[in-house]
């Protein structure tokens, strides 16, 4: 502060000096400050290009752009007793995003079955039932991997506490939701923020307004009455999530200090995105980047949705940051 209102004096020193005489003014003087203004401007927002490495790394949705697909149990409200409801709970309470990636890497990578991995996870993490019950269970589930290991869990969990248990692949949510509803299954693994938009959809109508937030507990919040509804009850949400995310490679990471998509957006210039070809038009993929953390895109490479395409591009540094599922196994 001293030196800033002495140099100011010696200015208006100069000013009272210099009045009345003709004034030169030097161009190299302006060419230096224009030019010293610029490499003010690029270490702010320094040119971030690619950094191939094999390692992926996901950079923290901390201003929660994408809805909260965490895992969670949905159960037909006629199965949902006292013991059922705690066997999943334990479930739940044991899964993490890190976890789940584990889990994936297992069966996807590693190329175990899915039946064999839950085993493993259940006996590891000494996961028992709290309650006994007796009788039959269908647990239903997607048709991929990750959502039959999440079955099988709950199936494990639930055969502890007395239950016979079938576990059975059902397909699609157009397909299982009915069934859970109808009782045909009673349990099967969901992801909260996009169960809550189906049945949003299904019953105030395919234009209903979005209800699902990026916040795990208003987005159960939002769904209870509609749960209630359908004739479903959710039981606790995991910390588990499989949704959207962004990844770019550990190198990138270390090169320029980001680990959230905002410090992103703080330190880097424009970058090179890849991801599916409807990317730069979806609020939860370059619109969303660009309009809630603000980052610059300088070009978009056309892949596919957090597939081998996209995950190759990154690692090989020819995109700096690409579209990827949370819980992918590649992550591990």
């Amino acid at each position: 502060m001293h030196t800033r209102s002495g140099l100011l004096a010696a200015v208006a020193i100069s000013a009272v000096a210099l009045a009345g005489c003709t004034t030169y003014q030097d161009p190299s003087a302006s060419d230096s400050m224009s030019a010293g203004t610029t490499e003010s401007a690029s270490m702010q927002a320094q040119a971030c290009t690619p950094v191939a490495g094999d390692t992926l790394v996901v950079l923290a949705d901390d201003m929660n752009l994408q809805l909260s697909d965490n895992v969670v149990p949905a159960v037909n409200a006629d199965s949902a007793t006292d013991p059922v409801m705690a066997a999943l709970d334990v479930v739940s309470a044991a899964l993490d995003t890190p976890t789940l990636i584990q889990l994936n890497k297992s069966v996807d990578v590693e190329r175990q079955t899915s039946a064999d991995v839950a085993a493993q996870f259940v006996s590891d993490n000494g996961l028992t039932a709290p309650q006994s019950g007796t009788g039959d269970l269908v647990v239903g589930t997607a048709n991929f991997s990750e959502n039959i290991t999440l079955g099988e869990i709950y199936a494990a969990v639930l055969r502890d506490a007395g239950y016979t248990v079938e576990v059975r692949t059902i397909g699609s949510r157009e397909t299982y939701m009915p069934a859970l509803q109808s009782g045909e299954i009673d349990i099967v693994p969901e992801y909260a923020a996009t169960a809550t938009e189906y049945l949003n959809k299904a019953i105030n109508g395919a234009d209903a307004a979005t209800i699902a937030s990026g916040d795990i507990d208003t987005t159960m919040a939002a769904v209870a009455p509609l749960a209630e509804q359908s004739g479903i009850v959710f039981g606790t949400a995991s910390a588990a999530q499989d949704q959207n995310a962004f990844a770019t490679t550990q190198g990138f990471v270390d090169a320029y200090g980001v680990t959230t998509l905002s410090e992103l957006a703080a330190a880097c210039g424009p970058i090179i995105l890849g991801g599916p070809a409807e990317c730069p038009e979806r609020a939860f993929c370059q619109v969303g980047l660009e309009d809630t953390y603000g980052i610059k895109i300088d070009s978009f490479l056309s892949l596919d949705a957090g597939g081998p395409l996209t995950k190759t591009a990154i690692t090989d540094g020819d995109v700096a940051l690409g579209l990827v599922f949370s819980s992918d196994g590649a992550l591990g």
